[in-house]
């Protein structure tokens, strides 16, 4: 029976028009660190063209030699910049920082990780393997929201998390923006993408 780990997992649910408080458990990701504009950087792509097909190795490895399947989960990136108007107002894409993500589930090691990259590598793929690694990410106390629509729309929504809601509710912000990625924009109409908005937290003193 195949696990479907975004059911399990109550951080992979959001609704529109909400900001919702949630402890976010630890998980493990493949990450790849980048910089600039994601619609133009070569390191953008080169992250894409590797993370899924070492994810889907290690999907088709867990089902195969673990007898554990599972759902290929979606794209997750951490954002982040010296000027976070540049997520909100300014929208300047050239000074981003990312990190791109895909979480899989704990029972794959660094083992079967390094394994899947180098099968994945032996056929020519995954540009930027050297650069993959398989790390574990702790939250904590976060606020999420859904954005429905285009990318570039979420600014708004931002703006409202970051200097209405979490001041309001004595929070801070404790960590990078985080972004996962319920459509593919390969097949989806702009209008109709989904994407959870996650910002991690802290309490302040009343």
């Amino acid at each position: 029976m195949k696990t479907d780990l975004k059911k399990l997992i109550p951080a992979y649910s959001a609704t529109k028009g909400r900001f919702s408080l949630l402890t976010v458990p630890p998980m493990q990701y493949l990450m790849i660190d980048g910089k600039g504009d994601p619609n133009t950087a070569q390191a953008y792509k080169d992250a894409l063209s590797t993370l899924y097909p070492v994810a889907y190795k290690l999907k088709f490895f867990s089902k195969g030699v673990l007898a554990r399947d599972y759902g290929v989960m979606p794209l997750e990136a951490l954002w982040w910049a010296e000027d976070m108007d540049s997520f909100t107002s300014a929208r300047d894409k050239s000074l981003w920082s990312w990190t791109l993500m895909n979480m899989v589930p704990e029972w794959l090691t660094q083992e079967h990780m390094e394994a899947a990259c180098r099968s994945v590598a032996d056929k020519g793929a995954a540009p930027a393997v050297d650069a993959l690694r398989l790390e574990s990410l702790e939250e904590g106390l976060s606020v999420q929201t859904l954005h429905v629509g285009p990318y570039d729309d979420e600014g708004p929504v931002l703006d409202e998390m970051h200097n209405r809601f979490i001041p309001e509710h004595s929070l801070a912000m404790a960590g990078r923006h985080h972004e996962i990625y319920l459509g593919d924009p390969r097949r989806t109409a702009p209008d109709r993408l989904r994407t959870i908005l996650r910002q991690p937290v802290v309490r302040t003193a009343d």
